[in-house]
């Protein structure tokens, strides 16, 4: 089993909690908003997530570290879920269970995140003309876009919603050529 299927067979099931606490007590979109924040801080401070990976560091200072960073700027039921991460030995799968808790949330709302791989960056005019192919393709009213990028790809993107993937770089072409020309290695 891979790491990336193990985070997301442990981050579904703690995310689709999260949603239904939201849901429970009327607070979805706070909730989205507290869980971007926190998404927002880890990405900025990556020395925030070694300290909640590593193991040698006790659960009362990575409680107590939540706690000085999160207590009064996001909601106290987020806060709990964090800390009962912690409890479980779950924190280092923090982020895999925001981004499913988002991914959940925005499915919900009739939201979708593409999953964009570029070889370069796109401009404001090409995001905006591909999230409305993306909302024609998907039916769905609102899309996130989230952009990565590869040279490895030499042109063009990939975009992934869900398991669906649509290749169109340069690279996808030259190998579906390979493929179709009995040629394994391109």
């Amino acid at each position: 089993m891979s790491t990336k299927t193990l985070v997301q067979q442990i981050s579904q099931p703690y995310a689709e909690a999260l949603l239904e606490l939201a849901k429970k007590v009327d607070k979805v979109d706070q909730f989205n908003n507290d869980v971007t924040t926190i998404l927002q801080v880890l990405a900025e401070t990556d020395e925030l997530t070694i300290f909640f990976n590593n193991p040698l560091i006790s659960q009362e200072d990575k409680k107590e570290a939540v706690n000085k960073l999160f207590d009064k700027h996001i909601n106290d039921q987020v806060v709990k879920f964090i800390l009962l991460l912690i409890d479980r030995q779950r924190i280092s799968y923090l982020k895999g269970i925001l981004n499913k808790y988002l991914e959940c949330s925005y499915i919900l709302d009739s939201f979708v995140t593409a999953y964009i791989t570029s070889s370069i960056g796109l401009t404001e005019k090409q995001q905006h003309d591909l999230i409305d192919k993306l909302k024609i393709m998907t039916g769905k009213q609102n899309i996130q876009l989230d952009i990565s990028i590869d040279s490895n790809l030499i042109a063009g993107f990939t975009v992934q919603i869900g398991s669906k993937v649509i290749d169109t770089s340069l690279r996808g072409q030259l190998k579906e050529i390979g493929y179709f020309l009995g040629a394994s290695n391109i």
